[in-house]
């Protein structure tokens, strides 16, 4: 197997100090962590596969694939995380007007 040279390794290290800076305005701009810590979790990931495409080694791997189910974890976690603080719709109170849950019944 060729190798690729520096390059792709040089890559590697200046996303993934991107990942960081993308992640931050990301987070600045927006005020989401769920979406900012997205950008910068795919901007590692996308690190980790340049990693691996310049020294396609067991431990690069490994590197790649922990990013990867670190991101599904994560995005399962705040999903779920997600639906349990939002407030429940109760029933629509009589005449038609839904109560919140932070209202009294009827």
């Amino acid at each position: 197997m060729t190798s690729l040279g520096p390059l792709p390794g040089l890559l590697a290290v200046g996303v993934g100090g991107l990942a960081l800076v993308a992640g931050a305005v990301t987070l600045a701009s927006t005020r989401r962590p769920a979406l900012a810590l997205g950008v910068f979790l795919d901007l590692l990931l996308a690190a980790g596969l340049l990693r691996l495409a310049a020294e396609p080694t067991w431990t690069s791997l490994g590197t790649a694939a922990a990013v990867v189910l670190l991101r599904r974890l994560i995005g399962v976690g705040l999903r779920a995380g997600g639906r349990s603080l939002s407030p429940p719709v109760l029933a629509p109170a009589p005449g038609g007007r839904r109560r919140g849950a932070d209202e009294e019944p009827l």
